[in-house]
């Protein structure tokens, strides 16, 4: 069960990078995400299904890698970021904006950029909560933050 954690929290240990694990992580997770949204591989339902799937186990593993290694949010723990660009994704006909390559920098700059600094409420959640629902939660608010702006600038474009 721990190697099993081990890749899942840390995303096929790309969590173990020495330098930036969130952006290689965030970057990752745009490579395997895209295609799938891109090319129709699975239907809107089944990505919402797969995301809570996602979540929940998530919510399991944290918690258990943390105890395991008596840590709280280690720099290693990157499923959080995956599970914020998947949701971003799940909205993406909602936030294309212009092509392809545009759409998928503005998702990771925004997503990297909303991550780090922790706008209200992630930092309130980053402080407060300590537990794996608090390591998710400040990048689901990432999530909704670049989801908010991406479609504010189709709306206004």
């Amino acid at each position: 069960m721990n190697t099993f954690t081990n890749i899942f929290v840390s995303l096929f240990y790309f969590g173990y990078f020495k330098k930036w694990p969130g952006t290689v992580a965030s970057i990752v997770s745009i490579i395997i995400i895209f295609p799938i949204i891109e090319f129709n591989i699975v239907s809107k339902i089944i990505l919402i299904i797969f995301f809570i799937i996602t979540f929940t186990l998530s919510l399991f593993l944290i918690n258990k890698y943390s105890i395991d290694n008596k840590s709280h949010d280690s720099k290693e723990i990157v499923i959080d970021e995956f599970l914020g660009v998947l949701l971003i994704f799940i909205f993406y006909e909602h936030i294309y904006y212009v092509n392809t390559i545009v759409t998928l920098l503005l998702i990771f700059f925004l997503f990297r950029f909303f991550d780090i600094l922790k706008i209200f409420p992630a930092n309130i959640i980053d402080k407060k909560m300590k537990n794996s629902f608090g390591v998710i939660l400040d990048d689901i608010v990432a999530s909704i933050y670049t989801i908010f702006v991406l479609y504010l600038i189709n709306v206004y474009n």
